[in-house]
């Protein structure tokens, strides 16, 4: 405890810090307005910082819900992005001035001495903060402009999955994933049937979606629905339920209605020809050896909302079965219940992050303000014999852009035995 203390205080110090130096900038930019001079703009400058400092403070360290940790996250590093784009200006006018000053301390006479040091104060270069304001503009406006961009340039990922029980009649079979349909967010039927295309090329024996196929209700699905019923595999979809799935986040006229809208969101699971699996198991069966798929309804470690999910009934009856896969829309189910409480379950598929919709990946490193949300936010994930692999979903929800965070398809083989490698994240 008194450690976390101590971190807070060092973290907050050093924003309140940096923001004293980009506070300096800004009026040493703007030297001749009034407004950066101005107690209001003092006062607003100071309030703006305290309040996203805080705001990153509780969403890292408090339990709000995950759209407001997610929001204010994506707010500090919008803004903080800018103020780190301006601080290398802000050094090198400094340097700047300080080497000008020594320069004309040494070249000062005896009899100079006496003359006021404000004679010989080296004023800010305007241009420098100007040019730093603009750099610290530029990534943010970038930002901006590319935001739309990303939202259906879709991506195939490929994932080798060594599994050791793997029987051998599955070893080299192709699973392909999507995740976090949201179809109430699409506007753009044209690109979506473009994924859907993307991923039907890649040829999958059997295909996993793995929740949200809404944002709050099963309408939503109307003008979408003949799209995504033409994902098919020869051993079939198998569909999941999450956190959107359920009406939660709506207002109902009643309880019977939200029940009602409830079941006709199954029924398109149905529609569409997916298997949806309510908390229970199907046995996949291929040349006379099976694993099995087994499909959680959402369960959420931080989610302010219920947990649906009874992993008990899911996995009963199962006890048989060499290879256990899993659908669980939430990756904090897999730290949260699956790891200490059912070590059977050999991989778990999730979505539900985003990946925020915004950060970095690459092939070799990833980085995302969702990470301090969620340990395991996107790709692979293992710890001993147990795996999971968390899909950055398909569509988007809330913000309408994605930046470095792009929609995932990804398609996985399947292989019996160690990985030769060794664990590869």
């Amino acid at each position: 405890m008194r450690e976390q203390a101590l971190n807070i205080t060092l973290i907050v110090t050093i924003l309140l810090l940096i923001d004293l130096y980009v506070l300096h900038g800004i009026r040493g930019a703007f030297k001749k307005w009034k407004l950066p001079h101005s107690g209001d703009f003092t006062f607003f400058y100071w309030f703006i910082s305290i309040l996203l400092i805080a705001g990153l403070l509780l969403a890292v360290y408090i339990n709000l819900g995950v759209g407001i940790r997610a929001a204010v996250l994506m707010a500090f590093f919008l803004i903080f992005l800018g103020k780190i784009s301006f601080l290398p200006f802000l050094m090198i006018d400094d340097l700047r001035r300080m080497l000008v000053l020594r320069r004309n301390r040494l070249k000062r006479k005896p009899e100079d001495i006496s003359i006021p040091p404000q004679e010989h104060a080296i004023p800010r270069s305007e241009f420098l903060m100007k040019a730093g304001l603009l750099a610290g503009a530029v990534p943010l406006a970038a930002i901006k402009i590319s935001m739309p961009k990303g939202l259906y340039d879709y991506h195939v990922k490929y994932q080798t999955m060594y599994l050791p029980n793997l029987p051998k009649a599955f070893d080299g079979i192709k699973l392909g994933q999507i995740s976090d349909i949201h179809s109430g967010s699409f506007y753009n039927k044209k690109a979506v049937l473009g994924g859907v295309e993307m991923l039907l090329k890649e040829k999958p024996d059997f295909i996993f979606f793995t929740g949200d196929l809404v944002n709050g209700q099963s309408s939503e699905m109307s003008d979408y629905q003949d799209i995504f019923s033409k994902v098919k595999a020869p051993l079939g979809v198998y569909s999941s339920l999450g956190n959107h799935d359920y009406g939660d986040y709506g207002t109902w006229p009643s309880m019977a209605d939200k029940k009602k809208d409830h079941e006709n969101l199954i029924a398109t699971h149905k529609n569409m020809g997916w298997d949806l699996l309510l908390n229970e198991h199907r046995r996949l069966k291929v040349n006379g050896e099976e694993i099995g798929i087994l499909g959680v309804e959402n369960w959420g470690e931080l989610s302010m909302f219920p947990k649906y999910g009874r992993m008990d009934l899911t996995t009963k009856n199962t006890d048989d079965l060499p290879v256990k896969l899993l659908l669980s829309h939430d990756p904090s189910h897999w730290r949260g219940e699956i790891l200490p409480q059912y070590p059977q379950i050999d991989a778990m598929f999730s979505g539900h992050t985003h990946g925020m919709q915004f950060g970095v990946r690459t092939k070799h490193f990833q980085w995302s303000p969702i990470e301090y949300v969620y340990k395991e936010w996107a790709g692979h994930y293992q710890e001993g014999k147990q795996q999971l692999y968390v899909n950055v979903g398909y569509g988007f929800v809330g913000l309408a852009g994605r930046v470095g965070i792009l929609p995932e398809i990804t398609i996985f083989t399947l292989k019996a035995g160690q990985d030769p490698l060794g664990y590869r994240s």
